[in-house]
């Protein structure tokens, strides 16, 4: 994981030199090339940031806070770095532990959104600004800034994969004519307690919906709302679980018919792909595997879609999230306010948090070269390999 870093701290670095003319978090769909800190950024070094991270059994959150602790120490700051191995006390404890050691900004990818509240108030009380990383803290007014992707095109590009996956559209969107009707698809969706979660959801929704309405899909399993289609924590096991009961109660154990899942995560497609070829099918798309869907370009599942298997994943570059959430902590550290590119969707149940989105990538496997490859987020031996060196 050795590359997110070191293209954290080329960014940082650029940032830092370029300040004396900057704002703050500029505009744009590629922060590394948007507005400069303000000259105001590199602070003492002894001002503590503390950074929150739910869990290193995803890779991606581990690259997460690989980054983003090497973006703020090459800026200057000490970074207090903690994972919670997807544990809500574990992580509020964490965060008192910070807060009580003199944080003086907190950057925080919650477990569950709605399970911070007190740490919050006790964080602004003591004028301790609050970073929501990619996932929104909900319910509290104590939330003063967000730095994610736009997620519910996030859910729009899973739902469109699928769509073009199964011959319904093409790869921009639109109708082939082509496609039959009565196609069986299921549809899987996160945790009910990551507000991203809905966002995802909302956006495939939206998008299958029509296809639906008029025959061209059926969600044979009935199974159409988002609680019936969680997975409780994105685990890969559960998901594994659930599709195998509804391949045993919808498709005779054997996914007779199925042609697509939607999946808004790689570790629930990776879940999925075990079942279905645990009932034969497959081993690859081209074999009889249903289409699958998923989201973060993990190594395993690039690889799997270099190989046949998964059919495509939302690559959201947490290179250029990080840099976000270190530019934004640089402007409220010298006392100025982040700039917001979206302030008026992320409602947390409270207020509507200022926030800036940034813009996300279907992989398939004709553009893992260009996207992942030449981009330096995975090498070629580690798409070959599906480990990350």
């Amino acid at each position: 994981m050795r590359r997110f870093g070191l293209a954290i701290i080329s960014i940082v670095t650029a940032l830092t030199l370029a300040a004396c003319g900057g704002t703050g978090a500029g505009g744009g769909a590629t922060p590394a090339g948007s507005a400069p800190a303000s000259s105001a950024a590199a602070p003492a070094g002894d001002t503590l940031v503390g950074v929150a991270m739910p869990t290193q059994t995803s890779e991606r959150w581990i690259a997460d806070g690989k980054a983003v602790k090497e973006g703020l120490e090459k800026a200057g700051y000490k970074v207090d770095l903690q994972y919670a191995n997807d544990d809500i006390p574990t992580q509020t404890q964490q965060i008192d532990a910070m807060i009580t050691g003199g944080a003086k900004l907190l950057i925080i990818a919650a477990i569950d959104g709605t399970a911070l509240t007190s740490q919050l108030e006790t964080a602004a009380s003591k004028g301790i600004k609050v970073i929501s990383y990619d996932r929104l803290i909900r319910d509290s007014q104590n939330v003063d800034f967000y730095v994610s992707f736009d997620n519910y095109k996030v859910g729009v590009a899973q739902a469109n994969a699928l769509l073009f996956g199964l011959g319904v559209t093409d790869k921009d969107g639109k109708a082939t004519g082509k496609a039959a009707k009565g196609q069986d698809i299921e549809m899987f969706a996160g945790s009910l307690d990551d507000n991203n979660a809905h966002f995802f959801w909302n956006g495939a929704q939206d998008t299958l919906k029509p296809f639906i309405a008029d025959g061209t899909l059926v969600v044979k399993s009935k199974q159409t709302t988002i609680e019936q289609a969680a997975t409780l924590r994105w685990l890969q096991e559960t998901a594994q679980k659930r599709m195998e009961d509804l391949l045993t109660s919808t498709y005779g154990g054997k996914g007779t018919g199925l042609k697509g899942v939607l999946s808004p995560y790689d570790g629930i497609s990776r879940g999925i792909i075990t079942a279905l070829q645990g009932v034969g099918m497959g081993p690859s798309i081209k074999d009889g595997l249903p289409v699958v869907t998923g989201q973060d370009a993990e190594i395993a599942s690039v690889k799997l879609i270099a190989d046949g298997v998964q059919q495509s994943t939302i690559f959201k570059d947490t290179r250029k999230l990080a840099a976000e959430a270190v530019k934004a902590s640089q402007d409220f550290l010298s006392g100025k306010t982040p700039e917001a590119n979206n302030t008026k969707d992320y409602n947390n149940g409270k207020k509507v948090v200022p926030s800036f989105l940034l813009e996300v990538d279907t992989v398939y496997a004709d553009n893992i070269q260009s996207l992942l490859v030449d981009s330096g987020y995975w090498t070629a031996e580690e798409v070959k390999s599906g480990v990350a060196k």
